[in-house]
């Protein structure tokens, strides 16, 4: 196969392929986002999409990688577009997304990404770079030690870090009299639009106060809270969607039928209609993050490291693991009690659709992809809960064997596990950890410190206690006994 997907073929696509009902010639760039990885392919930029199909046309995306070349090499040759193959047990819709105009890598140009960011016809910026490229320090707050915190800020026209860019671009608009944009997050971060706006306002403070004050009243960073199942896509993937289109697409995307985008109500700027086409806009998305980090993501990292243990390699083998299935049904029972009764959430309907989801073996949704960076999301997914319990004088034994699985998923790489199966901002003082030969309560306190699990919580030596007690049954064996241990909870 040797033509590729591109402006130029799409007319020639089989009419069971859906795609652009618009004129792409006629769209203008009005979004940059941050971190152009495969969730915001099948997430925001199909929202994105069907704005401009309803004649929004000034809110383009140009996306800008703040690391990998491969995105951009991938869609470089195909005008931006790529295939959104809507994957349920027993179909498949696929669909051209043409809402990414183009696609930039900050560190071959910085200047570029800078220029596009002050561009006034940008009037928000997204970000889906993943918890650690926030760099907070332990506190939450920023790590001004970080060597790429230091870089910027004694080099701010080549900024390195996506702070560093934002603070930039915003210090050139206001320089030059232009309106800031909106910078939303979508990123897996409780209050990631707070969180996200005391971190710019720290960085700023480090350049001037000026910048300080404008940052912190001036620029809007509303909260979002995002939910779209996205596997890693596969060869085999690539082949069939190919296949089917009858030219190649290097780099479509993998995703389920549900989707979710629950967002604060904050564009000083202007926004598209998102509202239109499912959408929540809303004045707090707090209780909907909550439901979601706490039912959604702490399930799925549950699922992840026991099924890691379990060798089950998908998140369907996992769930459908009768053991694994009813611990989750544990976990969501000491999960809920947490959730606020008067937010109008409905957590039992969310569970039977995340039951459905968990369930769905047409995604290939692979247990050591959720697994990456679990000391960065176990905080949230996790921790927060537990502690949450233990303040209404609640058990937290389901939520602390996920913390246990992953801490034994830690230690058997390079044993039953391959090396790198999965990866960690703190693989290195985790393998010092995991490689001391120290008892279960020695192990656990080791990574609650490095980690900062709990810290400040009068509730700390529980957990580690709890911790370590699954800790301990899990080096024993299976992970059979240490789901046995839940039965009477």
């Amino acid at each position: 196969m040797t033509e590729r997907l591109s402006d130029g073929t799409l007319a020639n696509l089989p009419r069971a392929v859906l795609r652009p009902a618009y004129d792409r010639t006629s769209i203008k760039a009005g979004i940059v986002h941050l971190g152009i990885g495969a969730f915001h392919r099948a997430h925001q930029a199909v929202y994105v999409d069907e704005c401009l199909a309803a004649g929004e046309t000034g809110w383009g995306i140009i996306g800008a990688s703040l690391q990998s070349t491969s995105t951009r090499d991938a869609l470089g040759p195909q005008d931006g577009l790529y295939t959104l193959a809507q994957r349920g047990n027993d179909s498949e819709i696929l669909r051209v997304i043409g809402s990414v105009l183009s696609v930039m890598v900050a560190p071959q140009d910085p200047d570029a990404l800078l220029d596009a960011l002050s561009d006034p016809a940008i009037r928000i910026v997204t970000l889906t770079i993943t918890e650690k490229a926030y760099l907070r320090d332990a506190a939450g707050n920023l790590d001004r030690n970080h060597p790429g915190v230091a870089a910027d800020l004694a080099n701010s026209a080549s900024p390195k870090t996506a702070l560093g860019f934002l603070v930039e671009a915003l210090a050139r608009r206001r320089a030059a009299g232009v309106a800031p944009f909106t910078v939303l997050s979508c990123d897996n971060l409780p209050a990631n639009g707070r969180t996200l706006h005391r971190l710019l306002i720290q960085f700023a403070a480090l350049r001037d106060s000026g910048l300080e004050r404008h940052v912190a009243e001036d620029v809007a960073c509303p909260s979002s809270m995002v939910d779209r199942i996205v596997p890693s896509t596969t060869d085999a993937d690539r082949e069939r969607v190919s296949s089917a289109l009858g030219v190649e697409d290097t780099w479509p995307v993998m995703t389920e039928p549900f989707s979710q985008w629950v967002i604060e109500d904050r564009f000083p700027s202007g926004r598209p209609a998102w509202e239109r086409f499912g959408v929540t806009m809303v004045r707090d998305v707090g209780p909907f993050e909550h439901m979601k980090l706490r039912l959604l993501n702490g399930a799925h990292s549950s699922i992840a490291y026991l099924g890691l243990l379990s060798g089950h390699e998908t998140v369907a083998a996992s769930f459908g693991d009768p053991a694994i299935r009813k611990f989750v049904d544990g976990l969501w029972a000491e999960a809920i009690a947490t959730l606020p009764k008067d937010a109008g959430l409905d957590p039992q309907t969310y569970v039977g659709q995340l039951a459905e989801r968990f369930s769905n073996t047409a995604l290939a949704h692979r247990t050591a992809q959720i697994a990456n960076d679990g000391s960065q999301k176990l905080p949230q997914r996790i921790i927060a809960t537990a502690i949450d319990r233990l303040d209404a004088g609640l058990s937290a034994s389901h939520l602390m064997l996920a913390v246990a699985a992953w801490v034994r998923a830690c230690e058997l790489r390079g044993a039953s596990l391959p090396t790198g199966h999965f990866t960690d901002p703190l693989d290195a003082r985790l393998a010092t950890i995991g490689g001391s030969g120290s008892t279960p309560a020695q192990t656990v306190t080791a990574i609650f410190d490095a980690t900062g699990f709990a810290a400040g919580s009068s509730h700390r030596p529980a957990l580690e206690q709890l911790t370590a007690g699954h800790l301990e049954t899990l080096r024993g064996g299976s992970v059979g006994p240490a789901l046995a241990t839940l039965g009477g909870d």
